[in-house]
């Protein structure tokens, strides 16, 4: 069941990409289990993942050092995408909750985000943390359309923005408000772009976006200026993703990881057997890419590195 998989492997569709992945890469699959995998974050100061199973309405925790999977947080409020902040707290999008909160040293859960306008977040998604300690988040609908990743209920804001929480006063603005369904962010390493995905395709297959937008970050930081679709999915949609060092994006797709080149071509993919729904950087070198699939976590090792942001 676990170790190197069978029916896995890398695929090299530029020459660039030849020396971000070893020759004798493979995936391996940590672990399995779970009905919906996702947003992965890693905590180098206990060499430990953690992870959420939306579905089962827990959060989940792999020790790079024994191998080991145990319950982190059970129940979870069908937590989704999570992140680690500059000084190594848990920030977690709640499905259930519908807000974003962050885990204190001393277990304390306090709620960042639950409404705008007086009006309840949809279903908080994935999150990101700026180095200026800013807190940016994706709210589409996806768990209150139905009972199966959070409690099914009518949108009080009617639409679905991408938000930022202040760093110093805590208030929250939109960002973005021209999507259908924004899904995964990140920012590239120096902060000048802020990439998004839109899975609008999830329900219009056929005109909603499988996309993801790269936004120019306005001089202040605080504001998004022009954007440009980066790139489109060709097989499945993106949801969650990551960038290494030198600004390629790793994405989730429904065939496993893709790679893009800052340029915007797709260079490489990493075979997972199952759908891919979110990635992260971990190891002590950061060259390890932590991948959710549907049911499972896997892992394989990088001639790069992630970028050294939350």
């Amino acid at each position: 069941m676990f170790g190197v998989l069978e029916g896995t492997g890398v695929s090299v569709l530029d020459p660039r990409f030849h020396r971000i992945v070893p020759g004798s890469a493979r995936v391996e699959r940590l672990w399995t289990g779970a009905r919906w995998s996702e947003g992965p974050a890693w905590f180098p100061a206990h060499n430990t993942l953690v992870w959420s199973d939306i579905p089962n309405n827990r959060m989940l925790r792999f020790d790079a050092l024994s191998g080991q999977t145990a319950v982190f947080r059970e129940p979870a409020r069908n937590s989704n995408g999570n992140t680690v902040d500059a000084q190594g707290r848990l920030v977690t999008c709640e499905h259930g909750g519908r807000q974003v909160t962050r885990t204190e040293h001393d277990g304390r859960v306090t709620v960042l985000a639950s409404h705008y306008g007086g009006k309840r977040l949809n279903s908080p998604n994935d999150v990101v943390v700026k180095s200026d300690g800013s807190i940016w988040f994706t709210d589409p609908d996806y768990g209150i359309l139905t009972d199966y990743e959070g409690d099914k209920s009518p949108s009080e804001i009617g639409a679905c923005h991408v938000y930022r929480i202040d760093g110093q006063t805590g208030e929250i603005a939109i960002a973005a408000d021209d999507f259908v369904k924004p899904n995964g962010l990140a920012f590239s390493p120096d902060e000048s772009i802020l990439y998004i995905a839109d899975t609008g395709a999830s329900h219009d297959p056929e005109n909603g976006p499988r996309h993801i937008r790269a936004f120019a970050v306005g001089a202040d930081g605080k504001t998004l200026g022009a954007s440009k679709v980066f790139a489109t999915c060709t097989n499945g949609l993106f949801d969650g993703f990551r960038l290494d060092v030198e600004g390629r994006i790793w994405t989730s797709a429904a065939d496993g990881v893709h790679i893009y080149h800052p340029d915007g071509t797709l260079i490489g993919k990493v075979a997972i057997p199952e759908v891919v729904a979110n990635v992260c950087w971990g190891g002590p070198k950061l060259n390890r890419l932590f991948i959710c699939g549907t049911t499972s976590l896997y892992s394989v090792m990088t001639h790069t590195n992630g970028a050294r942001r939350p």
